[in-house]
């Protein structure tokens, strides 16, 4: 055995724990927390019923693993993303990239993670989404630091406060690759986050030279 490699037994072992969990994921996902049964997950899986209790006790604890274990894996890849890069504007950059690349690709597990996060909770005496919320927000206030530096630097102007401002984008983001999903008629651009980073950053008005939409709100 070559060092630092499992032995064969615990990776089977971890082989079949991800693919109990990633049955149980497309199953909340598809039918919620409560309509979904331990003996299904099992079945889904292609494994005995009793086999899944020897690695979770109910299925609640199950669904606290398979969310606590989503939220480590986004939260890294999105970290690793933000310090990537000493430049701000590559950091946000970045993020919009991964965040978007995470959302397609794991969208039954960011379905779960949002609900949680968002206190829609599938098992709300689980107590879990104050806990994912949490991480989120120590989440944002990572992207609030960015926008923070930007704004230090002379680079962005102070239009909103720094959490303001990763809040926004956050949701935006949020709400962008959720929806796509939802309406897969409508066509959408691979590069669309840059285009919501040019959005986020430069607006959609094209201004006429000493033009100030301000004066002109307050005027009209």
């Amino acid at each position: 055995m070559r060092s630092g490699r499992l032995p064969k037994r615990e990776r089977v072992r971890l082989q079949q724990r991800q693919e109990m969990l990633a049955a149980a994921c497309d199953l909340f996902s598809e039918k919620g927390y409560h309509r979904v049964s331990m003996r299904e997950i099992a079945e889904k899986a292609e494994f005995a019923v009793g086999t899944l209790y020897k690695f979770f006790n109910n299925k609640e604890d199950l669904y606290k693993a398979l969310l606590l274990e989503q939220c480590d894996r986004f939260e890294n890849a999105i970290i690793r993303a933000m310090e990537g890069s000493e430049d701000e504007i590559d950091k946000l950059r970045h993020y919009v990239r991964i965040k978007g690349e995470e959302l397609r690709e794991n969208l039954p597990s960011i379905r779960l993670f949002l609900a949680e996060r968002n206190g829609a909770s599938f098992n709300l005496e689980a107590g879990l989404d104050s806990a994912v919320r949490k991480r989120h927000y120590a989440l944002l206030e990572r992207l609030a630091a960015i926008f923070e530096s930007a704004i230090n630097k002379n680079r962005f102007k102070k239009t909103a406060p720094p959490f303001g401002l990763a809040l926004a984008l956050d949701s935006v983001i949020d709400a962008f690759f959720l929806l796509r999903q939802d309406i897969p008629e409508h066509h959408f651009d691979p590069k669309f986050p840059e285009a919501i980073l040019d959005v986020f950053f430069n607006g959609l008005a094209i201004r006429e030279p000493c033009q100030s939409f301000t004066a002109e709100s307050e005027a009209s």
